[in-house]
Formats: C-alpha cells, structure tokens, sequence
C-alpha cells in the first residue's frame, strides 16, 4: 500500500503527523512485513549456451516487383563471450526458422553445447519438449535443445539484451533496396557494430572473448543439416505449381505425373517421381504468376 494511501487511513483515525514522517515511518518498517527478495548472479561457461530469439523489424521488407513483406530476425546470442549474429527470414514455419538459426551458427562459426529458446510455436511441442523439427535439426547439428519455462524471458537476458540494442541502433535511419541488402548491411552492422563495441558488463569487446571460448566449441557439420521443403503433387493440366503465394512452371511434359517439390531459401526445383530425374526444361521454376 503506498505511504500517501496509508498517512489517509492514519487521519481518519485522527492522525495529524506530516507526510515526512508518515514516509519515513512506512520506509522503516515496510521491510518487516515484506517476503525477502533474492537475485541470482548468472555466469556462463564458454561454448556452454547459444540463446535464441525472434525479432520482427517495425517496417515491412521490400521483395522487388513493388512488394514488401513482414519479416523475422532470428537472433543468436552466446552466453559467455556474448558475440551476436542474425538471420532475416519471412516465416515463423520450422524450416525457416531452423535455416535462420543454421545461418547464425555458421555466422559464429562454431558450434555450442545447447541452444536455448523459448517457446515459439514451431520448436515448442508442449510441456517443454522441443517440435519434431527442431529435434531432429539438434540431432542432426549435435547439440542439445533447451525450452525456457513459459514467461521465463529473463533466462535468456543475453540475447533480450542483444535484440533491445538491435532496435535502437540498427534499424533506425536505415534503407534496404531488398531482402538480400537487409542481409548485408545487418551482417556488417555485427561484424563493425555490435561484436567490437566494449560490452558495458565484460568490460571486453564480444569479438575479443569469443577467441577464449571458441576453443572450447566443436567444429560445424560438413555436410550442414537438410532444411529444405519437400511435397509431392501431381501437375494438373496446367503446369504449375503454388508456393508461397507465387505460381511457378513447370514442364509441360510432367502433366499428369508425380513431381517432388523442393524449396530452399534461393531456389525451387521439381523432381519427377516416375524417372527420378529433373525435367530437363530450364526454366521449369521460374515464376509464372504473382499474387
């Protein structure tokens, strides 16, 4: 109960002291009545934890032909030497999401004990267990998933922190002719910006301390792990095929038959089923119509 609330019970009941004492009072014997407050001092261990977020930029992306779409930042953080890096993608789907994450490990260049994220729709299966998908990106990659507790974002504070800074000082004042400048200029702002700047906690510049904990962290997977689309359909009589809003071509040759559609970030391609094989047509994914 505030002090000034309680000085107005006091003169109903006849009470005439000043509001200075009725303070001073209250700030004396509050601490009595009150459960005691504890804080935990976090220290991370190098290569121990990489923390995870997701970041939507306040203006909309531009994707050529006049078109601008919502896009996400996914942001990684390491624990001990805080350096930081990012991924623009344009869904909160798993396989954007884990290519966005695939990104910011070989931003890094070396690979953490755990990735710790909180509960976002496509890596949280429910009670603390992490998606199918992004189970198998973990085993594939070889590190260990951790899902925060719901409303638990203070466990993350580094990559919170990181993103925070993100707002204020790389978006602002800024333009991007595209999705692929967006990616450029935001890779430079860690490599100039925010992996050199001297952390205000460490005292040491992010970049510097990475140095003593990347000995401590394993190599990245060669290959990387598989992270592209895959769905099979059978060309209708017109030959082509919806993704993401776009129509794309295809072959007229495939009418009829089975294809496998394969969408990476940068590419699309089709596979016929019955041959195995590409069709040979060149332009078979170029984009035909888009809504």
């Amino acid at each position: 109960m505030p002090s000034q609330r309680i000085r107005e019970l006091l003169a109903e009941q006849g009470y005439r002291g000043g509001k200075t004492i009725t303070d001073d009072y209250v700030r004396e014997v509050r601490p009595l009545f009150l459960a005691t407050r504890t804080h935990q001092r976090t220290v991370y261990r190098p290569g121990e934890l990489l923390q995870l977020d997701l970041w939507q930029p306040a203006r909309e992306i531009s994707v050529g032909y006049g078109r601008t779409c919502a896009g996400y930042v996914v942001i990684a953080a390491l624990g001990f030497s805080r350096l930081g890096a990012g991924a623009l993608v344009f869904s909160k789907e798993a396989p954007d999401v884990l290519w966005g994450i695939w990104r910011c490990l070989q931003f890094i260049g070396a690979l953490p004990q755990t990735l710790v994220c909180d509960r976002e729709g496509c890596l949280h299966a429910g009670d603390g267990r992490p998606t199918d998908e992004f189970a198998s990106f973990c085993g594939a990659v070889g590190v260990a998933p951790l899902i925060l507790d719901k409303g638990d974002c203070q466990a993350k504070g580094v990559v919170e922190r990181l993103q925070g800074f993100l707002e204020t000082s790389f978006e602002p004042g800024r333009e991007f002719a595209n999705e692929l400048d967006f990616q450029d200029q935001l890779d430079r702002w860690f490599t100039e910006r925010a992996n050199v700047r001297l952390h205000r906690a460490l005292r040491v510049r992010p970049l510097d301390r990475f140095q003593t904990e990347r000995e401590r962290m394993r190599a990245l997977p060669k290959p990387g792990p598989d992270l592209d689309r895959r769905f099979v359909v059978r060309v209708p009589a017109q030959p082509y095929v919806r993704v993401d809003r776009n129509e794309y071509s295809l072959d007229p040759r495939l009418v009829g038959r089975r294809v496998e559609v394969r969408v990476s970030q940068r590419e699309l391609s089709a596979l016929a089923l019955d041959t195995a094989s590409r069709p040979a047509h060149t332009d078979a994914c170029s984009p035909a119509i888009r809504s």
